[in-house]
């Protein structure tokens, strides 16, 4: 894995140079995507730099431990440092995701459970809002459904993030919550305080940077428009605001009520759309890849059941990465890091495993 340091360090040097040239930074579209692999790359160049200092210390001490016995008792902590360093870097060669540095539309859906699974939609709509806040993101309700309660039966969101750095990236955080989350605790609407379980589902979709970066035909269009209405049927508004776009060639449909503009609805109809575009390319991606390549911790299978939130425990469960606590209230106003964290971790010894595998 080593052996491909010196490539990525060359890489960045060249980097350098290009970023100091103006027309890079002419075509906006371009100096993001070089802005975004230069900080990609920054991290390894400062890893690299780290481990090959912790290396040389090492080194020294071994050389001098013989004359000097405080040179000998250095070398514990010189090594677990080098061998710390070397880790470091080890994980930041693993092959990153190329989407990870784009932000997201999440869609959250109720399942299971009719009104309560709908109110729970709108508690996880809370929690990503609550934690976006906390990494310094911005969220733009693009569309909702509400139910008869206060809940949604579905609802959609836009995720921007601010940093050009790809492991901060809002879809290298957020790819891992799409699935089924599971819900335990005593509804509103129950009167005799029995505990129910509901679910309800979340798709994220990384979203596209550039509009042409997706080609769509407008021949491959089929757009409807209709009066939005409100939970219940009723009606909100008086004139044909609303927009449904079907996709003809993949049958994917986006229906945007949302806003009161027409010509609004059907630009966030758009942006979905070309998100679920791109999220399909990405998934015919992972499944021409080999069983070993392809990740174990984000699969593409949207039922999988992810997560158990039960509330009479205050116990948060992560089904696939093994992770617990009983932090159920502070994971619902947003602390979600340490569930995020350890699904990156999962998803990075999967991917060590296979570069293992290949070698």
């Amino acid at each position: 894995m080593f052996e491909s340091v010196q490539g990525l360090l060359d890489e960045h040097r060249e980097i350098e140079k290009q970023l100091s040239d103006p027309e890079v930074h002419a075509d906006a579209a371009r100096a993001k995507r070089i802005n975004r692999r230069y900080a990609e790359l920054n991290r390894i160049v400062r890893a690299h730099d780290e481990w090959v200092t912790a290396g040389d210390d090492l080194e020294a001490a071994q050389e001098l431990a013989g004359e000097d016995e405080a040179f000998a008792e250095e070398i514990p902590a010189l090594q677990q440092r080098w061998e710390q360093a070397q880790e470091r870097l080890r994980r930041l060669l693993i092959p990153r995701d190329p989407d990870d540095a784009r932000d997201v539309i999440m869609e959250i859906k109720a399942g299971e459970g009719g009104a309560e699974s709908a109110l729970f939609a709108a508690d996880l709509l809370r929690m990503y809002v609550q934690y976006a806040a906390s990494k310094g993101w911005k969220t733009e309700l693009l569309e909702r459904n509400e139910s008869d309660l206060g809940g949604y039966k579905d609802v959609q969101v836009a995720i921007k993030g601010s940093s050009a750095d790809p492991s901060q990236g809002v879809w290298a955080h957020l790819k891992y919550e799409g699935g089924v989350h599971r819900v335990q605790r005593v509804p509103a609407t129950e009167s005799q305080g029995r505990i129910h379980t509901s679910t309800t589902g979340v798709l994220v979709f990384p979203e596209v940077d550039e509009p042409d970066e997706i080609e769509i035909s407008q021949n491959d269009l089929k757009i409807d428009v209709y009066r939005s209405s409100g939970p219940g049927g009723q009606s909100v508004n008086t004139t044909d605001s609303a927009v449904r776009i079907t996709h003809v060639p993949t049958g994917i449909v986006v229906s945007m009520q949302n806003e009161k503009s027409q010509l609004q609805n059907r630009e966030a109809g758009m942006r979905v759309l070309r998100a679920r575009l791109l999220a399909k390319q990405q998934e015919e991606r992972e499944a021409a890849a080999s069983d070993v390549r392809r990740s174990q911790i984000r699969g593409m299978d949207r039922s999988e059941r992810i997560r158990t939130y039960n509330f009479p425990e205050n116990r948060i469960a992560d089904h696939r990465t093994g992770f617990k606590a009983y932090n159920l209230d502070q994971v619902m106003d947003g602390a979600l890091e340490p569930l995020i964290e350890s699904a990156i971790h999962a998803d990075e010894e999967a991917r060590l495993a296979a570069l293992g595998h290949d070698e």
